[in-house]
């Protein structure tokens, strides 16, 4: 599996602030996937990182690059998905998605309730476009890795439905 990490932060896009939560993603997911990942089934790499602005464009461009071009099979975001004005990462993600995945943003937000109450000023969404899986994580470090612990044991089937292989089919439950 392929997996791109985008951090959405202005401050850490100007260099302003050290992108903390990138990293903590990238750990996680080359962690995490051990733990889940069925037998037999391959690895996972982290095949791009990048820090963009607060700007639905560039956003919107960016998953759109990783999608098309890059052909990743899952894109977290970090950061933009809260209450400020400037935080636009749901509404860059809506603007490229082709189907939604409203069970990922609501299991996330469902589980991290049982350890904060501001979990339900998380907007993150999460969809995918073409035979790529976004999804939208919360911008400090431990609420973006407590959020993919949440759906980690869901994506090796999730991307396994997305390329339509045949052991997806005897998977399911």
């Amino acid at each position: 599996m392929r997996v791109g990490i985008l951090t959405v932060s202005d401050r850490s896009f100007r260099g302003e602030r050290e992108d903390l939560g990138g990293p903590a993603l990238q750990r996680a997911v080359c962690e995490g996937w051990e733990l889940h990942a069925r037998e037999g089934q391959h690895g996972v790499e982290v095949a791009a990182t990048a820090i963009v602005p607060d700007e639905r464009g560039e956003i919107a461009a960016k998953l759109i690059e990783w999608c098309d071009r890059e052909q990743l099979d899952l894109i977290l975001t970090t950061g933009g998905t809260g209450f400020a004005p400037r935080d636009v990462t749901p509404e860059a993600t809506l603007d490229v998605i082709e189907r939604h995945a409203p069970g990922l943003a609501e299991a996330i937000r469902l589980e991290s309730l049982r350890i904060t109450l501001h979990a339900m000023l998380s907007r993150g969404v999460a969809g995918i476009r073409k035979r790529s899986l976004i999804v939208n994580l919360p911008g400090s470090p431990r609420g973006a890795v407590e959020s993919l612990a949440v759906i980690m044991p869901v994506l090796p089937h999730a991307v396994e439905l997305l390329h339509e292989e045949a052991a997806a089919e005897q998977h399911h439950g």
